[in-house]
């Protein structure tokens, strides 16, 4: 994307690297350069906010490989050639849920081969590697550590250094910083529960993982704000030695105790998470073609004409300041400035929905691109000229109510006293208005059922961003009795609207 990337500093050892790299419609980077005599090993880890996603460009003596890939592999290809180094092996610690990974697309641009780790199965030429097997890449080495758990096919690779060192470990979704991966996904694939998989998540961490070095470098595939595990840091790379004294999971005093901790207070995951699962095993069209068809400019009668006769739903992703103004009737606001891809996920699920966009001008590729990570690769177009050109036409548009926090603390404190908060649960756990109901986002299609549409309500989330999606959908099934906050429970908490942690349990909704 276009935001500039944001480099952050760590350390460890004696060393300590920071740099900033900015590789297009990769949001966030960070580098760690490792150097011993005359011979470099570079790795870099390239992170992407949206899906609190790590990929990794690793490189040593003119070879290089990557590890789980985006969907997006220009950027990939661009930092190749300008580097001089040819791509030998692309890495995937697992079939990821939450992403697309560009695994397929790398390949075919490089000749590079795909490698899995035991028990993988897929529909693609790909190397199964063995456990323990190792892979040569200039002048170290990866080692394959089968670490079963989250799925039955989730690998952790080891780097070995030119010196013959343990140094790094690309754990994907078996280890995170503070945290491990869920074991609940694989129980369909795995015919197991998701207690047997963590158990055998235990028995992975204790065989493989634990026993390496304090001072192995941790490189995992997630960070905060992912749904891949339930309590991870918002810091990216860390020390084994470090995890090992403060991960929750890494602490448990025997196999039933780790059970217990990693499966408690699991939420359903996302329901795009298997259509994503499937399109990593199966394959998938090419980014470059999605990017092309979702690309065709649409005038305001053509875009009419598209969502009339395809079912196309109508995403909006201009921010919720912006929208809230004035759209068209029934669009549902997803804003490109928040968790974009993640929340389209979790709220339109089907990923072969069609889809027209509405952007601001110059983010339509954006928005395609992120909606093809998440493998929403159905994009008929986009509206030519945006909502202006909509409006200028005299065609209908709506509008959603947006109240200051000021207004909703008089209203609040004068009697009107119903109030929906979208947040998660923790936040609403940590601190909510009071006799507020915790309705999450995540589950506004379990939830809208019971709204009394006669009865005015307040919406809120933390800032605006969620309330706005929650409101747009609202509107677009029918619902228009109610005002959503302004800055939500940020901006609440500046004013007189008395507020508790105390949770009522008839006030929190039984997903």
């Amino acid at each position: 994307m276009n935001e500039p990337a944001e480099a952050r500093t760590f350390a460890y050892g004696n060393k300590k690297t920071g740099t900033e790299v900015h590789i297009p419609l990769l949001e966030k980077i960070e580098q760690n350069n490792h150097t011993c005599g005359d011979r470099a090993m570079n790795i870099e880890q390239i992170y992407t906010g949206c899906l609190a996603q790590g990929a990794y460009y690793i490189t040593s003596a003119g070879e290089a490989v990557i590890i789980d890939p985006l969907r997006e592999v220009q950027p990939y290809l661009d930092r190749l050639q300008r580097d001089g180094v040819k791509l030998k092996y692309i890495f995937e610690t697992h079939f990821h849920a939450d992403f697309v990974s560009g695994h397929l697309d790398l390949s075919k641009s490089t000749g590079a081969p795909i490698v899995y780790g035991p028990l993988a199965s897929c529909e693609f030429d790909a190397i199964i590697a063995r456990d323990g097997q190792e892979f040569h890449v200039g002048q170290i080495r990866i080692r394959v550590l089968h670490t079963p758990g989250h799925t039955m096919e989730s690998t952790t690779y080891l780097l070995i250094d030119e010196q013959g060192k343990d140094h790094a470990i690309f754990s994907g979704d078996t280890l995170f910083l503070g945290d491990v991966g869920r074991p609940d996904l694989a129980q369909k694939s795995a015919d197991m529960t998701q207690e047997q998989l963590a158990g055998m998540l235990y028995d992975s961490l204790n065989a493989k993982i634990i026993p390496l070095a304090d001072n192995v470098i941790v490189y995992p595939a997630h960070g905060a704000g992912s749904a891949c595990g339930k309590n991870m840091m918002k810091e990216t790379v860390d020390t084994l030695g470090n995890q090992k004294k403060m991960n929750y999971a890494l602490n448990q005093p025997d196999r039933e105790s780790f059970i217990r901790a990693v499966t408690e207070g699991l939420t359903p995951p996302p329901a795009y998470f298997g259509a994503n699962v499937a399109m990593n095993k199966k394959g998938y069209e090419s980014v470059s073609a999605v990017v092309s068809r979702g690309l065709t400019a649409l005038g305001p009668d053509e875009f009419q004409a598209a969502a009339e006769g395809s079912g196309a739903l109508v995403l909006d992703t201009r921010s919720p300041a912006v929208f809230c103004k004035g759209f068209i009737p029934q669009s549902i606001n997803i804003g490109l400035s928040g968790d974009f891809a993640p929340w389209v996920g979790a709220l339109i699920a089907d990923v072969k929905q069609p889809i027209l966009l509405v952007t601001e001008p110059g983010k339509e590729e954006e928005a395609v691109i992120r909606l093809s990570r998440v493998g929403f690769d159905h994009v008929l177009g986009h509206l030519a000229g945006g909502f202006d050109a909509w409006k200028a036409g005299g065609r209908e548009v709506d509008t959603v109510e947006r109240i200051s926090a000021g207004e909703f603390a008089g209203r609040f404190n004068s009697g009107e006293r119903m109030v929906i908060d979208v947040r998660k649960e923790n936040e609403y756990a940590a601190e909510h208005v009071e006799d507020a109901y915790s309705k999450p986002l995540a589950y506004l299609n379990d939830w809208i059922r019971d709204i009394d549409p006669k009865q005015h309500f307040f919406l809120h989330c933390a800032g605006g961003y969620r309330s706005m999606i929650a409101a747009s959908i609202l509107q677009a099934r029918g619902y228009h009795n109610f005002s959503e906050v302004d800055g939500g429970f940020k901006a609440i908490a500046e004013t007189a609207v008395p507020r508790t942690n105390f949770i009522c349990q008839s006030k929190v909704l039984k997903v």
